[in-house]
């Protein structure tokens, strides 16, 4: 029948149906179960709500032709009158013609057919009813054809017409990694479903070849099928090795190559049985090929079974709170545990083990913890046990482990405070950091507390580095978030330092080649929240902290993150993982070469593993992760095929604990599976064997407690700080030309302050954000001073140490014509010298002409701004300019002229605050990564321009005037506070200081 027969009926149901809805409509949430979908086009977005989101048949992979069905589990047994099925927009692709519809009590029945025919409508709504309600738990659509005769299915929206009843679906992921029954496929049998869907994504690879390290790991035109990729990659593979010292065997597995080679230039491609026994010999051989690489001259294999954290975030995922330490049962296929259908021991918990004979006949699993107990500290003669374990890292001699653990147990809750001695958990619910030897003896805990402490690597100083949340403070992007920042410490847990005074969150050090650290900054003064997580380089004491590339290269153009950055052998380049914001830390493998130039445009980026795009800016997924290099050709890593759907592993997702094995890759494209346990994921493998210690360079930096900003004096103090001395060779050497005439005639320094409460729904807002930052609380900042620079551009300065502080170059008015929208701090002795303001990192600076003028004297003292400008405050700053200058007149004047008095007080804001800033003050730089000279705070705004005409005869004192521009400079903020009880003192006119630093 068609559509049109059953109008009478709707019409007749329709009054009924007005009055149903004036009762309250009850949400059901269904499972949906498609036959086919295609990634990203999952069956339970025909149920969604959102009529712009469809379900549709694959046509990457298998594309089967119809009949297609999408079958609905209500849960329960509905009245159902029948049902409206919605076409995609415009009628294309999938639209259904033909029909049939099912109404069942169990999923393995199709049940009664209760309709049937043709939908008339490819631009709107078809709805069918059913000559009678029909009762029942499981409902079938079933497209018999399409539109335009194609192999396709699709719904962007499909409602059961029940009283009083909506149903919504919850995500589901059907994957082309299981069978139609649901079992997962083998590990062959993965490879060749992600070859084939390779092979049909030609333009993906086609784009990304510029940017992929090695051209055999794309797809070529001559790739006819996955046998043909595997013998090409395979053929590079055995080429490379051959080409190795040390490597020897080969001329046996090359005839072998040889004659599989022969024998695909004589089967057919449509033979695809025969095409699929060649690609399966070929995979055997290359396996056998990849593990006669001299590289894998070790025989044990170090690494952890951890699930991911159950929140996804880049932060929250190392908050102790979301660890998940249990693994529950899951089924898998032999070949996935090894490729050789060899099932190793396996374990449902979280724990630390070692692969022994990684790459041999029969590898065998050993925990490291069986027999260990915490030999002092809180949990002294306890096992580690019921908790969850987080990045090892192994000593240069090979024979001591660092790794962080957490017990997940005690009080699970936030603690809420602003004291910044304390951290903001129970200590059962933090990481903190373990040491052990490689035999399992000698388990210490070096560190403990309310504070999340991970991430430990060893030093070639012999003190431990770490990520710590001692530092204090939150992120500034929503939500409940501490930060955490660099630290180290001795190897035995004491004289715990902080080296990074950052105020937002990093991630993930470890050593460089030429024995200095290497880690991930959360880099956004100013800026978005999504805008630079990226490399920076530090030395071993803290000092001299600077970007190594991307803090400034647009998002559409590079991951989100760079994480887990480690330096390759012999080599001057890096690797790391491509990984999201709003997810975790896994995506694709990038190599990192900091000798290109970086042009802002990801120049120093190459893709290693090109089948899979950047997370969450390129549409990829969660696939790969822990990169370990052998050389820059082959790295150990791990990875979960499954993961690399674009939907799983995202903020607001359902959890996804992934299964992760430990795989050898290399640069041609292959991939071959070490090791898997079906029940936990396998992370961080690191090759367990000696390995050389980089050179140490003398620390020249005060260590020490004093360092940490929560040992401090209170803020405002009047103590006298630790300092540091800053030298500027040229202000005029720049990345970005300055205005044409432009006089530099001082520096001015600026501190940035950590949030101190959660950004979530903060107790105020400290001013306007800024323009393209608006998810972001405006960072507070104050004033520390000003600094002269020289005729030749130099300036020669003190600082105070172990505080986040930017510059701005000020002009002969004293307004700024550029400012950072970064920050760096300084340890207390050292003497930081930089070449100019941002100048291109990769020059070599050019030997001066003659010294420095500002480095024939001493260092230049800051010198003090205006009331108002350290602690920050609007009240006092530029309230009484306006009370001075404004306020009368615009009284007299309230018809026309704006509010400039302290009254009404809207969001926490005087009046004057919301007359000027939005209008007349400075918050859009134009530009969302850098600043461009001239074209910054008073420059750019419409108040100072207004000032500088006849504004009804004013003339403000000199004062007054710097009072103004230096709150336009500052970007119009209202706090210099963020917290409760000081933002109050700040809105009567009291003076309010940070509770930390």
């Amino acid at each position: 029948m068609k559509v049109e027969l059953v109008w009478g009926v709707v019409a007749g149901l329709a009054a009924g149906a007005i009055a149903a809805h004036a009762a309250e409509v009850k949400t059901v949430t269904v499972t949906v179960c498609p036959n086919s979908e295609a990634s990203g086009y999952e069956g339970y977005r025909a149920m969604d709500g959102n009529p712009n989101t469809m379900w549709h048949t694959d046509w990457q992979l298998d594309n089967p032709a119809p009949p297609h069905e999408l079958g609905i589990d209500l849960g329960a047994r509905y009245e159902i009158g029948g049902f409206a099925y919605l076409p995609r927009s415009g009628g294309g692709n999938g639209t259904i013609a033909e029909y049939e519809f099912f109404v069942s009590d169990t999923a393995e029945e199709a049940g009664q057919r209760v309709a049937a025919g043709t939908f008339e409508h490819r631009d709107r709504e078809n709805v069918v009813a059913f000559p009678a309600k029909v009762t029942g738990r499981h409902v079938r659509l079933r497209a018999l054809s399409e539109v335009q005769g194609q192999r396709w299915a699709s719904v962007a929206g499909l409602r059961l017409l029940v009283d009083g009843v909506e149903f919504r679906a919850r995500p589901t992921f059907n994957s082309p990694w299981h069978h139609a029954d649901g079992t997962p496929k083998s590990e062959r049998e993965r490879e060749y479903t992600g070859l084939v869907r390779d092979l049909r994504r030609a333009a993906h690879f086609a784009r990304l070849a510029p940017e992929t390290y090695h051209p055999q790991s794309l797809i070529h035109e001559t790739d006819r099928d996955p046998a043909d990729v595997v013998l090409r990659r395979t053929a590079a593979l055995l080429a490379d090795l051959e080409s190795m010292p040390g490597t020897s065997g080969l001329a046996p597995l090359a005839a072998e190559l040889a004659a599989l080679q022969q024998a695909s230039a004589t089967i057919d491609p449509a033979d695809r049985d025969a095409r699929y026994e060649l690609f399966e010999s070929a995979c055997q051989l290359r396996r056998r090929i990849a593990f006669a690489n001299p590289l894998l001259n070790f025989d044990r294999l170090l690494f952890i079974k951890r699930h991911r954290a159950t929140f996804n975030h880049m932060c929250d995922q190392y908050y102790g709170i979301h660890a998940n330490p249990g693994g529950a049962l899951h089924i898998r296929a032999p070949e996935q545990v090894r490729q050789d259908e060899e099932s190793l021991t396996n374990s449902q918990a979280s724990g630390m083990f070692i692969l022994e004979d990684p790459f041999g006949p029969q590898p065998r699993v050993t925990n490291v913890l069986a027999n260990s107990q915490v030999e002092r500290g809180r949990l002294e003669g306890e096992r580690l046990e019921g908790g969850s374990f987080l990045s090892p890292d192994l000593s240069y001699d090979g024979k001591s482990i660092l790794f962080a653990y957490v017990e997940c147990r005690g009080d699970r809750s936030h603690d809420y405070h602003v004291d910044p001695t304390r951290g903001h958990w129970s200590p059962g619910w933090c990481y903190h950091i373990y040491k052990v030897h490689v035999d399992g003896s000698g388990l210490e805990r070096l560190t403990d507390g309310t504070w999340n402490d991970f991430d430990p690597i060893w030093l070639p100083n012999g003190r431990v580095a770490f990520t710590s949340e001692r530092r204090g403070g939150y992120l500034r992007c929503g939500r409940v978030c501490p930060t955490y920042t660099l630290y180290d410490m001795a190897a035995d847990g004491t004289d715990i330092t902080c080296l990074s005074f950052h105020e937002t969150n990093e991630w993930h050090p470890s050593v460089t080649n030429d024995g200095r650290i290497i880690w991930t900054r959360w880099d956004y003064v100013d800026r978005h929240g999504v805008t630079a997580h990226k490399p920076w380089i530090t030395t071993l004491d803290g000092r001299d902290p600077r970007p190594v590339f991307g803090n400034y290269t647009p998002r559409n153009l590079r991951p989100d993150m760079i994480l887990d950055v480690r330096a390759i052998p012999g080599s001057a380049k890096f690797v790391a993982t491509a990984a999201p914001h709003h997810g975790q830390a896994f995506g694709s493998l990038i190599l990192l070469d900091p000798q290109v130039a970086d042009d802002d445009r990801a120049a120093p980026l190459k893709r290693l593993t090109p089948d899979e795009g950047f997370p969450e800016t390129q549409g990829g997924g969660h696939a790969y992760g822990n990169p370990w290099p052998l050389s820059e050709h082959y790295y150990l890593c791990v990875y979960d095929v499954e993961m690399s759907h674009p939907e799983l592993g995202f903020q607001g997702r359902e959890y996804v604990r992934g299964d992760y094995g430990i795989y050898l890759v290399d640069v041609f494209g292959n991939r071959e599976l070490v090791y898997r346990d079906p029940d936990i994921s396998s992370q961080s493998p690191i090759p367990l064997r000696p390995r050389p210690a980089p050179p140490v360079m003398p620390d020249l930096a005060t260590r020490g407690p004093e360092t940490d900003p929560a040992s401090r004096p209170p803020v405002g103090e009047a103590t006298p700080p630790a300092e540091a001395t800053v030298s500027v060779m040229n202000v005029y050497e720049s990345h970005l030309a300055w205005p044409e005439g432009t006089r530099i005639h001082a520096l001015r320094v600026v501190q940035v302050f950590p949030m101190t409460v959660p950004s979530g729904g903060p107790p105020h807002e400290t001013g306007i954000r800024i323009a393209g930052a608006g998810d972001s609380v405006v960072p507070v900042r104050h004033v520390l001073g000003t600094v002269p620079v020289e005729a030749d551009g130099s300036a020669h300065f003190t600082v105070p140490a172990h505080r986040s502080i930017f510059f701005q170059a000020l002009d002969e008015d004293g307004l700024a014509v550029q400012s950072m929208r970064s920050a760096t701090y300084l340890h207390q002795g050292e003497h930081l010298a930089c070449v100019g303001c941002h100048e291109p990192k990769y020059k070599a600076p050019l030997p001066p002409v003659s010294t420095p003028l500002a480095l024939l004297r001493p260092p230049s003292q800051l010198e003090p701004d205006v009331e108002g400008s350290r602690p920050f405050s609007y009240p006092r700053l530029v309230q009484p300019v306006l009370d001075r200058n404004c306020v009368e007149c615009h009284q007299k004047n309230a018809d026309k002229a704006p509010n400039l008095g302290r009254e009404p007080i809207e969001r926490k804001w005087y009046a004057s605050y919301n007359s000027l800033a939005p209008k007349w003050g400075f918050h859009d730089y134009g530009d969302v990564y850098r600043t461009t000279p001239g074209r910054f705070g008073a420059r750019a705004s419409k108040l100072y321009q207004h000032l500088q005409g006849d504004h009804h005869g004013l003339v403000l004192s000199a004062e007054d005037r710097h009072r103004l521009t230096l709150w336009l400079d500052l970007s119009s903020m209202f706090y210099g506070v963020y917290e409760k009880e000081q933002g109050e003192a700040q809105l009567r006119g009291e003076v309010a200081w940070p509770t930390l630093e």
